[in-house]
């Protein structure tokens, strides 16, 4: 009797007390955003603020391409790649859009988080891959979308690990016809090309703000962000989406983010995360491995996303935090229309950026170089079934970084 009276007093202080000895228990969190009196804003989990230390991740291995299901892969990549994150002091993970087996996904989601302590940021395309192109202006396909990203929250929005929700990516560069263009014949009788470009952008921000307003009916527990390349055109978004809670942007722009953190306060007034940025490990001029300029724009550009948190008096105050482009080296990027090179670390480039300035130089200024862009080197070496991963200088750097700030930013104001 006594040993038993032991063991119920003992389960009673673990149930109230939260003591855990093993996975990090499966309860939902609260997701919110708290806005200080000066304007500054601040991610809370749980009523704990919270900086975005993530990464975009998509764990293909080498002779695969983007339609690779690493969700149900039975090597369990995530596990590998989970340890190296959490000592590297990564926190958040961005998937683009999640899997199709709602069970695979959800392993992969609380793997991540009960065993490294690692939250996703979930995201949808929006229907901007789809063949023929999206059409946001046609009322059937804005259905089709926006019941395809309700379910999809529906289904994951109890999972412990989720940190927010992300709508779209860069769909904003389809209003000019950038990429995947697309109009209507109320648009196209418009004579003016830049009133046609602003019309799409009402067209596809009401959508967004829709979609998102849902979404808050259902999930009151994690913010709603929508992906814009750049800042283009949100003071259009700032007219029609007061549901949206976050813009989360995607941008290169090398060592600086610029006037980028001013300029959002006064376009389009929301917190702001870097859900995709970077810096690729290939010297297209020297033709060589680079991790040395890697690793030195990466951290300046942490500076700058540190300098811009809540309740710095030089900052904006308006950043939550930032997830790097990438995780792991893509191999099949620069060619995706050929298999074989998909087997082969090209060193090719198909755009140019004069931001990186280091091998702008490179004959024809192509010195974007895609499959370069990891924290970690992908080698055909394997270990445990899986190719084996090689930290790089950039991974070190930014661990040093984050376990201790200060220094750099103490650097900074001298």
């Amino acid at each position: 009797m006594k040993n038993k009276l032991i063991l119920f007093i003992g389960a009673i202080i673990v149930f109230s007390f939260g003591i855990s000895f093993g996975p990090r228990p499966f309860i939902p969190s609260r997701v919110e955003i708290k806005k200080f009196k000066n304007g500054h804003y601040q991610l809370l989990v749980n009523k704990k603020p919270y900086i975005v230390k993530g990464v975009c991740y998509s764990p293909v291995p080498i002779g695969q391409s983007h339609d690779n299901d690493f969700w149900a892969d039975s090597r369990e990549p995530w596990k590998v790649d989970g340890k190296l994150m959490k000592k590297m002091g990564i926190n958040t993970v961005r998937f683009y859009q999640s899997g199709q087996d709602p069970d695979d996904v959800r392993k992969v989601i609380n793997d991540l988080y009960s065993l490294y302590g690692i939250r996703t940021i979930m995201g949808h395309w929006l229907g901007f891959w789809n063949y023929p192109s999206p059409f946001y202006a046609d009322e059937d396909f804005r259905n089709r979308i926006k019941n395809d990203v309700l379910a999809m929250v529906r289904e994951y929005k109890d999972e412990p690990g989720i940190l927010f929700w992300v709508l779209g990516n860069e769909n904003n560069y389809s209003f000019s016809g950038r990429v995947n263009f697309w109009s209507s014949e109320e648009i196209d009788a418009i004579g003016d090309p830049s009133v046609q470009i602003s019309e799409r952008a009402r067209i596809y921000y009401s959508f967004v703000n829709e979609i998102a307003k849902a979404i808050h009916e259902i999930d009151p527990n994690h913010p709603v962000a929508m992906g814009n390349g750049e800042l283009m055109t949100l003071d259009i978004a700032d007219q029609v989406c007061p549901d949206v809670d976050i813009v989360a942007c995607i941008i290169y722009r090398g060592k600086s983010f610029g006037n980028i953190f001013r300029n959002l306060r006064n376009t389009f007034d929301r917190p702001l995360v870097f859900i995709e940025f970077g810096c690729d490990a290939y010297n297209a001029y020297s033709k060589e491995e680079d991790e040395a300029n890697q690793a030195k724009f990466l951290e300046s550009q942490w500076i700058q996303i540190y300098q811009n948190l809540a309740n710095n008096p030089k900052g904006e105050g308006n950043c939550l935090g930032g997830a790097i482009f990438e995780w792991s080296d893509e191999w099949w990027k620069n060619k995706e229309y050929d298999p074989q090179s998909w087997f082969v670390h090209d060193t090719g480039s198909n755009w140019s950026n004069g931001a990186y300035y280091f091998d702008i130089k490179v004959e024809g200024n192509k010195n974007m170089n895609e499959e370069w862009f990891g924290l970690v080197s992908l080698s055909e070496e394997l270990e445990d079934g899986l190719n084996k991963r090689t930290p790089r200088k950039s991974y070190y750097t930014l661990r040093e970084f984050w376990r201790n700030p200060r220094v750099k930013l103490n650097k900074r104001k001298k």
